[in-house]
């Protein structure tokens, strides 16, 4: 599947139906079966809280979300559980067979991301989950999640990414994301949509498709954010569940955890399942409680105390960086940043640069931008700032960690998902450069 481009050329909707024609899916199924979740920010914890719940409350849930940190595995799993070697060995064979078939008739080229959305597809359907979580790769209008046809799905957040694909304001690429819901479905739209709400009614409107907006249709309250996690009241419709804990750090996951929670019971609706209130309850409340979700301000360290997120826009980079701050204290870090080399250098120095005075400046060995130009973007936005450059991963490894015993401080790693997870890896003793991403 790495031998493919990341994306196919054009639109991919007529040549992923006709690849899921020739596996065998039963489309029928997977729509009444899924859930689709797309958004700027989140997707994944939400997609993580969403299918946990699920599987607490007895169903068995597929999960297919992107990207995967360590290993491809990750990306497919049922019950939490990520797929088998043997397995997705033998699924890929079948896979990129009807790919070559399909190919060969039509001349389409179709992307390594397509593949694995197919083949999550077949491994859910031959695994008889009775509960799919799917996670859009980019927008939703022409993503292949649009395939499932799902009654019930999730904008978590918008903000400005591939705007060359999805349009340049927050209103276009709001729009191409809502397009994964089905007619007559539901979407459940986070936070940050709210400022769109006149928009996103009148753009649903002809569709019939419902809006559900957090914090106005799904109501919450109580929130409390500490060192050992969060706390919040969920109310929507008949439903009320108080002091519901998130492990998960960073406050913004009450936004997450709400939209998951909500999902799930609309869901339900749509698929005239019922269980007791209590049960229910129960499952939430475990669901929420024992989700864990790598990359997302992770601690992966103790002496030091080191951190890392995997956020790669803006909007996602204040929202982690609030979450750090709010329960690991505001003072005494220092941050290793590095920006993909197709992400806006900036906006992302921006967002990161005001709150640190000492900040490491380098580049991942996968997509990694120039540290010298990061520099700059640093220093314009914090000229009071110490900024160091070093042209590798394991150079800036080593350097925090000198920095961190000299000064007493905290490590902080910061800036897309390449440099924070290559950062993990070099502190596990692995080689970063043999990490597999597309």
């Amino acid at each position: 599947m790495f031998d493919l481009p990341k994306y196919g050329k054009g639109i991919c909707l007529a040549r992923m139906a006709a690849l899921l024609e020739a596996l065998a899916i039963d489309r029928g199924k997977l729509q009444e079966r899924s859930v689709a979740i797309t958004g700027s920010n989140g997707k994944g914890s939400t997609a993580a809280f969403c299918a946990s719940i699920a599987q607490n409350f007895g169903l068995r849930t597929g999960l297919f979300t992107s990207p995967h940190l360590f290993r491809i595995n990750e990306r497919f799993q049922i019950d939490g559980a990520p797929i088998a070697d043997s397995v997705l060995n033998e699924l890929a064979g079948r896979v990129t067979t009807a790919i070559d078939a399909i190919s060969r008739q039509y001349a389409v080229q179709f992307g390594a991301f397509e593949t694995m959305f197919a083949l999550a597809c077949l491994y859910f359907q031959e695994s008889d989950c009775e509960f799919m979580v799917f996670e859009a790769g980019i927008g939703g209008r022409y993503d292949p999640v649009r395939l499932l046809g799902s009654h019930v799905t999730t904008v978590t957040s918008v903000d400005y990414e591939h705007v060359e694909l999805l349009g340049h304001s927050l209103e276009l690429i709001v729009s191409d994301k809502s397009d994964a819901c089905a007619s007559s479905g539901v979407i459940i739209y986070g936070v940050n949509c709210r400022p769109l709400q006149p928009h996103i009614l009148e753009y649903n409107r002809n569709r019939n498709v419902e809006s559900l907006f957090i914090r106005d249709d799904v109501r919450i309250g109580g929130e409390t954010v500490t060192a050992a996690g969060k706390t919040f009241d969920f109310a929507f419709g008949a439903y009320e569940f108080c002091m519901l804990n998130v492990a998960l750090p960073g406050s913004f996951q009450i936004n997450n955890a709400a939209i998951a929670i909500t999902l799930l019971l609309r869901w339900l609706k749509h698929a005239r399942r019922s269980e007791s209130d209590a049960h229910l309850e129960a499952a939430i409340r475990s669901g929420l409680r024992n989700t864990r979700w790598p990359g997302r301000l992770e601690t992966i360290a103790q002496d030091p105390l080191t951190v890392i997120d995997v956020g790669h826009t803006p909007d996602g980079i204040r929202q982690a960086l609030v979450g750090l701050k709010a329960t690991c204290g505001e003072e005494d870090w220092i941050l290793v940043a590095g920006v993909s080399s197709d992400k806006n250098v900036t906006d992302i120095a921006g967002a990161l640069a005001p709150g640190f005075d000492t900040i490491i400046c380098t580049s991942a060995h996968h997509k990694g931008g120039n540290p010298a130009v990061l520099a700059d973007a640093m220093r314009r936005s914090n000229k009071d700032a110490r900024v160091e450059i070093t042209t590798t991963i394991e150079q800036a490894f080593s350097l925090s960690h000198t920095l961190a015993a000299s000064l007493k401080r905290k490590i902080y790693v910061a800036g897309g998902l390449f440099i924070a997870i290559e950062f993990a890896a070099v502190a596990r003793g692995q080689d970063a450069k043999q990490l597999s991403f597309f």
